[in-house]
């Protein structure tokens, strides 16, 4: 997704959206119930969560002028150092772990 822009990755989703959309409105028949469920249910799943949340994930490239990071990478190394410290202090109440992240990602 980071080497793509906005329409083009919207192209290809709704290109694939297309050629699998009868896959995805499959359904099967519970014998014991007699309901039906979508059979593909998890795929149905992230599908519609990308959906959903496609006016968020090109925010990068949208408000190009802010510099915006396209990827998390820069932040995914404090959350790594913020759970390594959590779990050296295993005891904490959960008010005392929110306390906790709060002086941390405040440092």
């Amino acid at each position: 997704m980071k080497q793509t822009d906005k329409e083009s990755f919207v192209g290809a989703l709704n290109l694939w959206y297309d050629k699998w959309e009868q896959f995805l409105k499959e359904r099967t028949i519970n014998e014991t119930t007699h309901k039906s469920f979508y059979t593909h249910k998890k795929l149905r799943s992230a599908y519609r969560s990308i959906k959903t949340n496609l006016p968020w994930l090109f925010t990068w490239y949208d408000n190009f002028e802010l510099k915006i990071p396209n990827t998390t990478n820069a932040i995914d190394g404090h959350f790594a150092d913020l759970k390594n410290k959590l779990r050296n202090h295993n005891g904490l109440s959960l008010t005392r772990k929110k306390k906790f992240i709060d002086g941390f990602l405040k440092a």
